[in-house]
């Protein structure tokens, strides 16, 4: 299977959370377009990534907007990524049937985060860590809450357009 890119279909999943809370793709979808970022804790662009990936929820998440990371990791290891790079958003766990939703996916790479729309359409699929792709993301959120864009990189900040994952 080849990995999921823009304009297609994003397929159907339902995981929990850290927290034991199911999370249906279908019924996120009812609400609002939803960001599915897939990572491992292990890898060093998730851990650049995300965030990246914070300051995008904290700008346009929340309703009706969903953004969820789906580990490739163990719950407790997961919990401490969260907690180490400050991350608020609800994290599903996808290693307990041996990576079912990546796979449905087509993942080849982490990180890789879809912005799937209402009606279940990928608008965005980006594969490592691509400034591009993440300031895309923002541009449609902000224009689907009807708010201002602001900038997601600081003038400060030294930051790559991307990096392979």
């Amino acid at each position: 299977m080849t990995h999921i890119v823009a304009g297609d279909m994003a397929p159907e999943f339902s995981l929990k959370s850290l927290d034991q809370k199911q999370y249906s793709l279908r019924s996120l979808l009812e609400r609002g377009p939803v960001v599915a970022a897939f990572f491992k804790i292990s890898c060093p662009v998730c851990q650049f990534t995300f965030p990246f990936l914070e300051r995008l929820y904290k700008r346009y998440g929340g309703d009706p907007v969903t953004f969820l990371g789906i580990s490739q990791d163990d719950p407790r290891s997961t919990s401490k990524f969260a907690k180490e790079f400050g991350i608020t958003f609800p994290f599903l766990i996808d290693d307990e049937n041996g990576y079912v939703v990546s796979n449905a996916y087509g993942l080849t790479n982490v990180p890789t985060i879809f912005l799937i729309d209402t009606d279940g359409v990928v608008r965005v699929s980006s594969m490592g860590f691509d400034k591009k792709d993440l300031e895309a993301i923002g541009g449609y959120l902000a224009e689907r809450k009807k708010i201002s864009l602001s900038p997601l990189f600081r003038p400060d900040e030294i930051v790559p357009s991307n990096k392979p994952g």
